[in-house]
């Protein structure tokens, strides 16, 4: 499975089957996770056979099962930490799609267990990403359309609209889509694109952002591109 494949099949899953990941999936996760945290400035965790993160009062609300699973989503404490999280928190949820893995973003209904985590000076945790064997493979949200978060028309690349497409299918925290992608010119031989957060009393719009651009890159595939 290609990521461009991974991205249009994948949504989240809250129930898992009850079984540990694979050995040889857990070592891919592992050397992935290491690559990113080096790349990211991060300290991103797998945590596995831990049933307790998802069965407090708030992981009941979210509908839960299963989720013994999870990846620990944190860093130093930065005004970008958030975008960071979920641009290489993302690179994760795919890689997982591609290992046969399910996932789901979690940013409220989790509860933090004592000595399964370490948190270095100064670093704070901004979710976790629940991974393992989903009992089906999720549904399908309603999206918004190109034009609603995006400036792509007749006189724009076409791998720009590919991109949107592809940010589009981005999760974002309650399905918000508080994004929009410009494509603004071209500077030095290079196209310029700028990528903003939008408004809501929800918040999370930064990580959403994050995740909408690393889908926007894959959908791009275009090296010939800077971000503005």
């Amino acid at each position: 499975m290609t990521l461009q494949e991974a991205i249009e099949v994948r949504h989240s899953v809250r129930a898992y089957k009850n079984e540990p990941l694979t050995e040889d999936i857990v070592k891919v996760l592992q050397e992935q996770i290491a690559t990113l945290n080096r790349e990211g400035n991060l300290h991103m965790q797998l945590i596995l056979n831990e049933p307790k993160a998802f069965q407090g009062t708030m992981a009941k609300y979210g509908k839960f099962r299963n989720a013994n699973n999870y990846i620990v989503m944190a860093g130093k404490k930065a005004e970008d930490l958030d975008e960071r999280i979920g641009y290489y928190g993302e690179h994760l949820v795919l890689l997982a799609q591609t290992l046969g893995l399910n996932t789901c973003w979690v940013g409220l209904s989790y509860s933090k267990v004592p000595g399964t985590y370490e948190l270095g000076e100064d670093e704070k945790i901004a979710c976790y990403i629940a991974i393992g064997y989903g009992e089906t493979q999720g549904v399908c949200h309603k999206i918004k359309t190109v034009e609603q978060v995006s400036n792509a028309s007749d006189i724009t690349p076409s791998w720009f609209k590919k991109g949107v497409e592809a940010a589009l299918l981005a999760p974002t925290a309650v399905n918000q889509q508080k994004f929009s992608f410009e494509h603004v010119g071209v500077k030095n031989n290079r196209h310029q694109v700028r990528a903003k957060k939008g408004f809501s009393m929800i918040g999370y719009t930064k990580m959403d952002l994050g995740i909408a651009k690393y889908h926007f890159e894959i959908g791009a595939d275009n090296t010939n591109f800077d971000w503005a």
